[in-house]
């Protein structure tokens, strides 16, 4: 973590690696979310703009996992569109 001071304030800058990256953020940002707000909480105490930078890791983004397939897809237990319709009673 690295800290840098001018006249808009402290910006403090995190540097994580690509698999800890998820760990900071948390479920929909809300992990850096709180962090960022304690930093503000803190930098108002003291009179200061806080900011919270998180560098994204070299090599960029993970890329995104497959997609599970859907449970029975592919398990050769497929029925026919016809095979379908005989158990409904219409």
């Amino acid at each position: 973590m690295s800290r840098t001071v001018d006249e808009l304030g402290v910006l403090l800058s995190v540097k994580v690696s690509r698999e800890d990256m998820g760990l900071l953020i948390g479920r929909s940002g809300s992990t850096a979310k709180a962090i960022r707000t304690l930093a503000r909480i803190v930098g108002m105490r003291n009179n200061a703009r806080v900011n919270l930078r998180i560098e994204e890791p070299e090599g960029g983004r993970m890329e995104k996992p497959e997609a599970a397939p859907m449970a029975g897809l592919g398990d050769g237990k497929e029925k026919t569109l016809d095979e379908a319709m005989e158990g409904l009673d219409m």
